[in-house]
């Protein structure tokens, strides 16, 4: 506790293999608050730095905790095709705005096996013709995989962008069958 008697906030964080390459998952007391793709070496201590100044602790290594036993558990449920959906807390502080209003519309109306466009996904948030900022709102994603940004393509059917690569992209959706699993 700290001297106002108050706990304080603390970051804990681990690594996860996945079949998509190794994922960190960080959380704070109020939920998951970040998932980062191919989490080695200088990508891993870069999210960490960046989780440190944003949030202003320094993140623990701490794979025991109950929060990311779960989510660990919920992760690799889902890479193995038993789970279709996250039950987590999640922590939004890394994200505001129109990007959080997005990012929640995402997490609650795109299920599993499903996709959006960038554009109907701006329609349902009551923008019509902000394309482009549901796209910058996806690529602010600090939770994909459970947010399922993945989920957004375009409108022309090409699959879109994405922050943990495109082949990345397509596996995830692949494993929702959306897409054919690639030959190779």
């Amino acid at each position: 506790m700290d001297s106002n008697g108050q706990y304080e906030q603390r970051i804990v964080w681990t690594v996860v293999d996945t079949g998509i390459g190794p994922l960190l998952l960080a959380a704070t007391r109020d939920g998951l608050v970040n998932v980062v793709f191919h989490a080695t070496g200088a990508v891993r201590g870069r999210a960490l730095e960046r989780l440190a100044a944003r949030l202003g602790k320094e993140p623990v290594d701490a794979p025991g905790s109950p929060l990311l036993t779960e989510a660990i558990r919920q992760v690799e449920a889902y890479f193995a095709g038993r789970r279709h959906d996250f039950d987590l807390p999640l922590d939004w502080s890394l994200i505001s705005g129109f990007n959080r209003e997005v990012l929640r519309e995402l997490a609650s109306g795109v299920p599993y096996g499903s996709v959006v466009g960038y554009g109907d996904l701006a329609v349902r948030v009551g923008q019509s013709g902000a394309a482009q900022a549901v796209g910058t709102a996806m690529g602010a994603n600090p939770l994909p995989v459970v947010v399922p940004c993945h989920r957004v393509v375009g409108s022309d059917g090409g699959i879109g962008g994405f922050g943990g690569g495109v082949d990345t992209k397509r596996q995830l959706l692949a494993l929702e069958g959306v897409l054919p699993e690639p030959l190779f």
